[in-house]
């Protein structure tokens, strides 16, 4: 096990055999949920208290960081036009806490951070919680569905390639340019809460 290192993962529509074997390939000792709300019509086996037996079942410790650093806060604050800022949801003392409590445990567990979304460009695990845990030294390696594990800095290659920013440009910097695509990114992906959503339904 590498010291200061975690893994992120997406729970997709696997069976839970199928996620606890991608688990046990990246040798993943505990997940930590950090979807807001821990439920899902659609695939029931990653409800919270199914998965949470499921992962115990298989040796695999599970904590439940949703409230933390899921990416629905409730905190009015953190949205602009009804759409969550991830800047400032970073800056709140619950996340804070919530990467701290990923730093600690990653000296002693192989950690998957977990949320629902298969591709991790698509999820705020990524986009938001990768990169602050990335900032502050932390290696992050990214499962995909077909067991393939990529490092985060491929995957934020990829980013700045799907925004066509990965050719050198004469006045900003690589990482001025990788801000760039993170934030194109956040503005495809971040949570819009319902409310704002029918208040402009209102006002059309």
């Amino acid at each position: 096990m590498t010291l200061n290192e975690i893994m992120t993962i997406g729970h997709s529509t696997h069976q839970l055999p199928e996620f606890v074997k991608l688990l046990q390939c990246g040798e993943v000792t505990a997940v930590a949920d950090v979807r807001s709300v821990p439920a899902s019509r659609f695939t029931p086996q990653f409800n919270r208290q199914s998965l949470e037996i499921g992962l115990r079942e298989a040796g695999i410790k599970y904590v439940f960081l949703g409230e933390e650093l899921g990416a629905r806060t409730k905190d009015a604050a953190c949205y602009v036009n009804g759409r969550v800022q991830y800047a400032r949801l970073a800056q709140k003392d619950e996340f804070v806490r919530g990467i701290e409590r990923l730093e600690n445990g990653a000296g002693g567990e192989r950690i998957a951070i977990m949320c629902s979304e298969s591709e991790p460009l698509n999820c705020h695990r990524t986009v938001l919680i990768a990169r602050v845990l990335s900032d502050r030294g932390i290696t992050i390696n990214h499962i995909h569905a077909d067991g393939r594990v990529e490092s985060h800095a491929s995957a934020m290659r990829r980013l700045m390639d799907k925004f066509g920013l990965a050719q050198d440009e004469l006045f900003r910097t690589p990482g001025e340019r990788l801000d760039d695509a993170l934030s194109r990114q956040e503005d495809e992906i971040a949570y819009v809460s319902e409310d704002s959503f029918a208040d402009r339904m209102v006002d059309v």
